[in-house]
């Protein structure tokens, strides 16, 4: 959200940051399904349950959740947090960075109390975009071969959902070599340095010619370049990642068409 003083241009307005978070409920409105004392987990996509997407079970897509998020309210169009007593905006409903937080119930998910905390956080984000981009939006078969690009929480979130599939080679895609080691201990078969000037003719030799499902988890357009060419014909190409809007990365058409490739997106693990 931009506001305009005196005519200049346009300056940020105040937001409470944060995105991935669990916690417990202190307070509750009259009406909510919550209680006090309940521990949960924050979504930053809220789900209105009843728009178009939310009753074909997209909630990641759900509509007056993406304008709520883009106007930095709640689901319901409210502002709720203030600072030095005037309303701020929300970082897509949640704004975790902060001892409290206000949040529509649609944004939370309930959760068992046995589960720490810092734990649970990351299902916020991380692992249900990451293992979601492989189960859900890409629905990887087992005895698939597949490349994870970029090996941060989501991408170390989708190898393991490609591990949980029943993938027979997962190739992990990375600058730093310790995250190459993490994911070699998670599970990799191998790991490549995206720096390799022939990262991609290294992981075609190792493979018979590509992946059957390659995964963009960093929000780069570089690394979505790579994703595509490290997929085999008739493979699938996932990015759950997202790079500045003004963005945008280069596939030849005729090698879309005449090699029968997909390119899907994945918003939230689908």
């Amino acid at each position: 959200d931009l506001s305009v003083v005196n005519g200049s241009r346009p300056r940020p307005l105040p937001m409470a940051l944060g995105h991935e978070a669990a916690g417990v409920v202190a307070e509750v409105g009259p009406g909510t399904h919550l209680e006090k004392g309940d521990h949960v987990v924050m979504v930053f996509v809220p789900s209105c349950g009843v728009c178009v997407p939310c009753g074909e079970g997209r909630p990641a897509l759900c509509e007056p959740g993406a304008t709520a998020n883009a106007a930095g309210t709640l689901l319901g169009g409210a502002q709720r947090i203030k600072l030095n007593g005037k309303y701020i905006t929300h970082h897509v409903g949640v704004s975790c960075f902060a001892e409290y937080a206000v949040v529509s119930e649609c944004s939370l998910v309930k959760i068992d109390k046995s589960l720490p905390l810092d734990q649970a956080a990351l299902f916020g984000c991380a692992v249900i975009t990451g293992v979601g981009a492989v189960v859900n939006t890409a629905q990887m078969r087992m005895g698939s071969t597949t490349a994870i690009v970029g090996l941060g929480g989501t991408g170390l979130a989708a190898l393991l959902g490609a591990k949980a599939s029943g993938a027979k080679q997962i190739i992990g895609i990375d600058l730093l070599q310790s995250k190459l080691d993490l994911a070699m201990e998670l599970g990799a078969t191998a790991v490549l340095n995206a720096s390799d000037a022939d990262v991609v003719e290294q992981l075609k030799e190792m493979t018979n010619g590509g992946v059957d499902f390659a995964f963009e988890c960093i929000g780069s357009a570089k690394a979505m370049e790579l994703s595509y060419l490290v997929t085999r014909r008739g493979g699938t190409t996932c990015s759950s990642g997202l790079s500045d809007p003004k963005d945008g990365f280069t596939v030849q058409h005729v090698n879309l068409v005449a090699e029968e490739r997909t390119i899907k997106g994945s918003y939230l693990g689908s």
